[in-house]
């Protein structure tokens, strides 16, 4: 369904609620077997009719955002505004909900709703999904319900939750997926049955869109299965912790020339690899996993002041969950607290990917970096001793490990 279509579409059913009509009538026995409406809502008593009627989703995201008191939350895709109105509620009077959406008609629908409720830390903002009008790091909380699904360009609006969240900031989204490649026949047979099924993305396509976009702790669980390999499912991931006045986030090639100064300049402490001299990027992109590359980056003036990323140990299937690490940090801007931020968040990273054991080999000299990895749950294996030489003489080197605790 074309962008023009999908607003029309949903301003028509605005109309409809705002004259007092149904959008979708199903009860809670309906809703578990896959029919979208408010009966996946068990607290819509104080909300306006109109919000209720106009309620079109699979799911019920502010129940699992685990919204707190102060914070501020962003729905993407608000619709009557339901979500927004219970998030607003959740938030409280010191926080603050943000509702986005492309329909004239259901802005402002939700804003005579929220009108209506009384509820006053609430903003409608009329927009796209693929480009969200808010500054970046400005929310704690992006949800969404049943509407991610119905972009054609997901990976920009995965880009764009992870953007105007804050550090450590969640993603709680109730959508639409699949179960894997679903022929066109079958696609089209669900998307008869509950009419929004036609971009839906595949739980690895989801799970690999996340990682890209650079949140971590992806966890998908499927709710009601609406047959044909189409399933509601809740979506969870989170933005990496930094910080103060830093972000996480994946290494581009933009960053090239930052990162391996900051890789020159570890190199030539003598005490972080047996190499002397960076490689080119084409080769320090080439020896290193796509999506298991960080950087931390200063707010204020976008410097990147480190990174982190992994290395395949072998080209055996075998050897497929294993890969090997590195973690370098600015001379200037050590000891705080960056090198745990990246490594902590490329642990994540390798959880989310099935990687089962993290290595590296460490100069017993380095007592900062043997600290660090033991601070994050990294054991010595042993000790390598005169491996190789190094500006002259022979060096031994320490291994490490982390076996996941999951895999």
């Amino acid at each position: 369904m074309a962008h023009d279509e999908i607003i029309d579409r949903y301003s028509r059913l605005a109309r409809a609620a705002a004259a007092g009509r149904v959008v979708a009538d199903c009860g809670p026995d309906d809703f578990e077997q896959g029919c979208f409406g408010a009966a996946g809502y068990d607290d819509t008593g104080t909300l306006p009719e109109a919000a209720v009627r106009a309620s079109l989703g699979c799911g019920n995201p502010v129940a699992v955002a685990g919204l707190r008191a102060g914070e501020t939350v962003l729905d993407l895709g608000s619709g009557g505004g339901i979500d927004v109105l219970l998030s607003a509620r959740r938030v409280g009077p010191a926080g603050k909900a943000y509702g986005l959406d492309a329909s004239p008609d259901m802005l402002a629908l939700a804003r005579r709703n929220a009108e209506q409720a009384g509820v006053a830390n609430v903003e409608f903002l009329q927009g796209v999904i693929e480009y969200v009008p808010l500054p970046g790091r400005s929310v704690d909380v992006v949800i969404s319900n049943c509407v991610i699904n119905l972009s054609g360009d997901k990976a920009a609006v995965l880009a764009e939750a992870f953007r105007v969240l804050r550090p450590g900031g969640r993603f709680g989204v109730s959508d639409v997926v699949t179960d894997g490649e679903v022929d066109p026949e079958r696609r089209e047979a669900a998307e008869r049955r509950i009419g929004c099924v036609a971009g839906a993305l595949s739980v690895a396509d989801y799970r690999g869109l996340l990682a890209a976009a650079g949140f971590v702790g992806v966890e998908i669980t499927l709710t009601a299965d609406h047959g044909d390999g189409v399933h509601s499912a809740i979506v969870h991931a989170a933005k990496p912790a930094a910080g103060p006045g830093l972000e996480i986030r994946p290494m581009r090639d933009a960053d090239a020339s930052q990162v391996l100064a900051i890789y020159q300049a570890g190199l030539d402490t003598g005490q972080a690899s047996f190499e002397t001299t960076a490689p080119s990027w084409e080769g320090f992109t080439a020896a290193r996993l796509p999506q298991l590359r960080y950087v931390a980056v200063d707010t204020a003036t976008g410097q990147v002041v480190g990174w982190v990323a992994g290395s395949a140990v072998s080209a055996r299937p075998v050897y497929a969950g294993v890969v090997e690490h590195s973690v370098y940090v600015h001379p200037g801007c050590q000891a705080h607290g960056i090198g745990k931020a990246l490594l902590t968040a490329f642990l994540a990273g390798c959880e989310d990917a099935g990687v089962w054991t993290v290595q590296s080999g460490i100069f017993p000299e380095n007592a900062a970096s043997l600290a660090l990895h033991r601070a994050l749950g990294f054991r010595i294996v042993g000790t390598r001793e005169r491996i190789g030489r190094h500006h002259g003489r022979w060096r031994d080197v320490i291994l490490v490990e982390r076996r996941s605790p999951s895999h």
